[in-house]
């Protein structure tokens, strides 16, 4: 949507200032930092994690820290926002300013159900009864496409997959019809599908109410297919701004190419290799079970039945291999049963029929005793860093402690150890003693890396590792799995949204949809060639970064999907 720069901005912003008060002194997270957005517009801010893009925008609704402040101004339709008290905030909240956080786990309140938190929401700002507000409640979870919207709005975000508590968030976010949406990182956990669909929602909401939208985001292919501006932030300072066309066209700062540069693209590799003939199904016998890391046969994975709530089956008769030193995509739409095959290869979930041997041990009925042995050669990366790292322990702890409880180092060598594997992830030793909620998402993410690397496993489950990664960082942590992996020889289960980086990392990718594989081979035949309409599907929701290109990708696949209406 092209914007009117006549018309009068909803939000201004001059001179923001946001710092935090650490040691004694008060350290600069964003400096001198101003922008407009107008309704209807889209500015999309960019930069590495740590620089400053989401504590610019916190600071506008009173969200930071009790040891932030921010400076300079900030007013939303007329209304100056900085200095407001809590009360005065409390009607701007939710009305008038919605955030989509970044971590939908730590964002949702465990106790409630999704369903009392967006009538909460409703009732706080509108003279509108439980029942209509139930009603709405509903209607909002079935625009964001979550499944059996009448059943879900009585269950609790834990029982909801990462994507879909994601989806819960927005519906939340939108509930309103706010003048300013904040989207911190909207589309991290969601696969491409559902991520298109909900790029469009946001689209649908700034032509309906024309409402202004602030997006944080790391993901370049997104910013080209919803920003209208964008504005590119490093070490808290905003170093280039333009149109998103002109941006991707022709950046004209050094940062700013190196970010597009670190853009993976789908494609990029099988492009490079020969052209590729479509392939046969591949067979369903294995390498022998020696040179295997995981080996699954006919495994099924059920949720028990908890009061009134049925069994639930998340995992029909899964089968799947991965040798040794191999790397496995696996993709598929969220709640289509990816993290339950990577927390049942962990022992994190039992294993109800079938056979599932992890490095050759069977987890089918495994006692506590033998699982921790498996364990030592087993890691998981998980896909939410703020809710899986312990709040109070120092970081430099949680990635010592597996190498502790293993007891394979204790004393200096731990230090130099935990040091080390500080190095590996980017992250400066000095942070070693800084507690999960003074780092970045993207920080955050990178200490569980560090944390499952720590023990040297021979298989690694990392379940959307990168999700959470500014695009400069995640090419650095591509390389150093790769790297990792090349030297250590441990096979990987990838489990991830992104089949660009999937693409990059995996020799075969298996796709999934609703508990079952519909899917499994050789890279460049998933991608270049698949047989099923679900991956071909998958493939065509993945969004580019270019601007033109992406607009006409997306027009191709409204068509597609209007038609198969």
């Amino acid at each position: 949507m092209a914007t009117d720069d006549a018309r009068s901005p909803i939000l201004e912003v001059r001179d923001l200032g946001v710092e935090f008060f650490v040691d004694g002194e008060w350290l600069p997270a964003a400096v001198d930092v101003s922008y407009d957005v107008r309704p209807g517009e889209v500015l999309a801010i960019v930069g590495e994690s740590g620089s400053g893009k989401t504590q610019t925008s916190m600071s506008l609704i009173g969200l930071l820290p009790s040891n932030g402040r921010a400076t300079g101004s900030a007013t939303l339709a007329g209304r100056e926002l900085l200095g407001l008290s809590h009360k005065q905030l409390s009607t701007v909240r939710g009305k008038d300013v919605s955030v989509i956080f970044q971590e939908p786990m730590t964002a949702l309140n465990p106790v409630y159900t999704v369903g009392f938190q967006i009538i909460e929401t409703l009732r706080v700002h509108f003279d509108i009864s439980p029942a209509a507000a139930r009603e709405r409640a509903i209607e909002l979870l079935r625009m964001v496409d979550l499944p059996d919207p009448e059943r879900s709005v009585d269950k609790y975000p834990h029982q909801f997959s990462g994507g879909q508590r994601q989806r819960v968030m927005i519906a939340q976010a939108l509930a309103c019809e706010p003048k300013l949406l904040i989207a911190d990182e909207p589309t991290t956990a969601l696969d491409v599908t559902v991520q298109a669909e909900i790029l469009g929602l946001m689209r649908d909401l700034r032509h309906r109410v024309d409402a202004g939208i602030i997006l944080i985001t790391h993901d370049m292919g997104v910013v080209a297919d919803l920003a209208d501006r964008v504005m590119v932030m490093r070490q808290g300072r905003v170093v280039e701004e333009g149109t998103a066309a002109t941006l991707f066209a022709d950046p004209q700062h050094p940062y700013t190419r190196q970010l597009l540069d670190a853009v993976p693209h789908l494609g990029s590799m099988t492009a490079a290799a020969s052209v590729v003939e479509p392939v046969e199904a591949p067979s369903a016998s294995s390498p022998a079970s020696t040179d295997l890391a995981l080996e699954a046969q006919n495994m099924v994975i059920e949720y028990p039945a908890r009061g009134r709530v049925p069994a639930f089956r998340a995992i029909k008769g899964l089968n799947l291999h991965i040798a040794k030193g191999e790397v496995v995509g696996l993709v598929g739409e969220s709640g289509s049963g990816k993290t339950t095959v990577g927390r049942a290869a962990v022992g994190l979930l039992p294993v109800a029929d079938g056979s599932l041997r992890v490095n050759g041990v069977e987890l089918a009925g495994i006692t506590p005793k033998d699982l921790r042995a498996v364990r030592q050669d087993v890691a998981i990366v998980f896909q939410d860093p703020g809710s899986s790292l312990n709040p109070r322990l120092p970081i430099g702890e949680s990635i010592g402690e597996p190498l502790k409880l293993h007891k394979v180092a204790e004393g200096a060598e731990l230090n130099r150890r935990v040091e080390a594997l500080l190095d590996q992830v980017n992250l400066p030793r000095a942070m070693r003693n800084r507690y999960p909620h003074e780092l970045s998402g993207g920080q955050r993410q990178r200490v569980g890396i560090a944390r499952a690397l720590a023990l040297s496993p021979k298989l690694l489950i990392a379940d959307e590792p990168t999700s959470a990664l500014d695009v400069s960082v995640q090419a650095r942590v591509l390389r150093m799995f790769q790297e990792l992996q090349e030297e250590y020889g441990f096979a990987c289960l990838f489990i991830s949204h992104d089949l660009a980086v999937v693409e990059i990392l995996s020799s075969r990718i298996a796709v999934m949809s609703r508990g079952d594989l519909v899917e499994v081979g050789p890279r460049e035949q998933i991608l270049r060639h698949p047989r099923e309409e679900y991956t071909r599907r998958l493939i065509s929701a993945v969004p580019v970064p270019d601007p033109a290109e992406q607009k006409v990708r997306r027009e191709e696949r409204d068509r597609l999907l209007a038609a198969a209406r």
